[in-house]
């Protein structure tokens, strides 16, 4: 006669299988844990078992490692495992007696280890890769708003859990990797960061692989750009292409529905001296766009997200004051300005004129979004600023504008709607002011605008700009400006998600799609 069955345990009055040595017990335990209350009152002996079960098929997997024969009789073992992990990730959603109690039976260090050998492995069955799976998303648990289990994950899993992990080709792997060093990171966390560059490459290089990862995102806009030390020597090491993502990011941060804090200031003041100083030293690689064989050269392309940022760092009033004054700057932009209108101009390339642009914005000129955004920075540099009024002045930066801006079917850099909503010339400084909206052909311009025309119409455009913002759906069905007052500091670009949106639509810059100005003597940021 069988033995009888010893009676079974009491969980929070719930009944549970006793004693936990198999699947089906750690399953119950499991399905328990999605109780709060049952979390709360979960004795410290029951995650003992568990980790003596995690730790007793762990051996399986060691072994495996040493004989990959053996690979093919981990099933078993795999099973118990990833229940193990399930039932500790379960343990630790929202309390924070169970994170201490399992975090004081060295479990997190076990784990680690153990998620370190699958790695060894390098097999990718789902059996695997799901126990893989669930020891991460149990450590991110166990991490979660506890600073003390936050310290231990980082001694063991950093630097070598992330070199192994963010890289992985699995993405819920890389996400759930992404989620733990997000939880984990701080200030001085940080600091470790900048001695092991390639883990906060691979971040960028996760965010290239999956845009839509929030973890990615959440790691370097709410961690890595808070620390200038790091971006600087990070821009430094990466490829051209992880660059070109970090600015976008950049200008994400800047163009968020909230503003740049008070403490976020200071920190992109040294992001604007590290942009605008390699913009100055590195600007001239556009011009190896000027050859079919650097069409596509990563360079140039990095260069040119450069200047995005700075566009959208002048557009910032807490910052525009600092690269107003960045020396070399100014004179820079309008020294290649000219040099690619000249370029443009003398021979057939990728800064020449269009020889048609339709109606509807879709621009597949390079030179239409670069040129604009070079003169929008010198609108910007010149803000309220007579030193750089003058400066333009002085540089025949006029003229040159005037000319990249004539309005006709064939210059890359004229607005595509030449309505003209508001003109005027004044004698003072030399001062040429221009207003451009909307985007359809209603009127041609002759190449030289006449002050009599321009006066004719500086009432039309005053009217416009008295009836307020026209509205276009937004890139996500919302309702988005059309027109923007001249008192908007803003500018028109919208917000992230609109920004990414056109990004993806126009690889190298919207413009013309709203106000498009240059004022040089009280010029409106944009």
């Amino acid at each position: 006669m069988a033995a009888p069955r010893p009676p079974p345990g009491r969980l929070s009055g719930v009944m549970v299988p006793a004693p936990i040595q198999d699947l089906e017990a750690l399953r119950a335990l499991t399905a328990l844990f999605k109780e709060q209350r049952n979390r709360e009152t979960a004795p410290r002996t029951i995650f003992q078992r568990v980790l003596d079960i995690l730790k007793k098929s762990s051996h399986a997997v060691e072994l495996a490692c040493r004989d990959p024969s053996q690979v093919e009789h981990l099933a078993s073992s795999l099973q118990l495992i990833t229940e193990c992990f399930r039932c500790l990730r379960n343990a630790c959603i929202e309390c924070s007696v169970n994170q201490n109690s399992i975090r004081n039976l060295d479990t997190i260090g076990v784990a680690v280890d153990l998620i370190l050998l699958f790695r060894e492995l390098r097999v990718e069955q789902e059996s695997l890769l799901t126990a893989f799976r669930c020891g991460l998303q149990f450590l991110g648990n166990i991490a979660s708003r506890n600073e003390d289990s936050q310290s231990i994950v980082w001694m063991h899993a950093f630097p070598e859990l992330f070199l192994s992990c963010l890289n992985h080709p699995d993405k819920k792997i890389v996400a759930y990797s992404s989620m733990i060093l997000f939880t984990s990171l701080n200030s001085e966390r940080m600091k470790e960061l900048e001695e092991n560059l390639n883990i906060a490459i691979d971040v960028i290089e996760a965010h290239q692989k999956q845009p839509e990862s929030e973890w990615p995102f959440l790691i370097i806009t709410d961690h890595f750009l808070k620390s200038p030390e790091l971006v600087k020597v990070m821009y430094a090491k990466m490829s051209n292409q992880e660059r070109v993502t970090l600015l976008d990011l950049m200008i994400a941060k800047i163009m968020g529905d909230e503003p740049l804090s008070k403490d976020e200031i200071p920190v992109f003041l040294s992001h604007a001296e590290l942009i605008a100083s390699t913009f100055v030293d590195q600007c001239k690689t556009v011009l190896k766009l000027t050859s079919e064989q650097h069409a596509e050269d990563e360079e140039a392309l990095a260069t040119i997200r450069l200047l995005d940022v700075l566009c959208e760092m002048t557009a910032n009033t807490d910052l525009l004051g600092y690269l107003q004054v960045f020396p070399g700057l100014l004179e820079r932009v309008i020294e290649l300005l000219r040099v690619i209108h000249a370029a443009g101009s003398d021979t057939m390339n990728i800064f020449s004129t269009c020889a048609c642009m339709k109606a509807e914005g879709d621009v597949s000129n390079m030179a239409e979004g670069f040129k604009s955004h070079l003169i929008r920075l010198i609108g910007n540099l010149c803000y309220k600023n007579k030193d750089n009024q003058d400066k333009v002045n002085e540089l025949d930066g006029i003229a040159l504008i005037l000319d990249s801006c004539s309005i006709d079917d064939k210059n890359p850099c004229r607005v595509t709607s030449a309505e003209v909503v508001g003109t005027s010339y004044r004698n003072t400084n030399g001062v040429f002011q221009v207003y451009f909206l909307r985007e359809d052909p209603l009127l041609s311009v002759p190449r030289v605008i006449e002050s009599e025309y321009l006066k004719s119409r500086a009432e039309v455009g005053q009217d416009a700009c008295r009836r307020g913002r026209g509205r276009r759906p937004g890139p996500t069905g919302s309702v988005a400006p059309e027109v923007h007052s001249l008192s908007d500091s803003r500018g028109w670009e919208g917000s992230r998600a609109g920004y990414l949106s056109r990004r993806r639509s126009h690889p190298v810059g919207v413009t013309f799609r709203a106000l498009f100005f240059l004022r040089l003597t009280e010029i409106a940021i944009f």
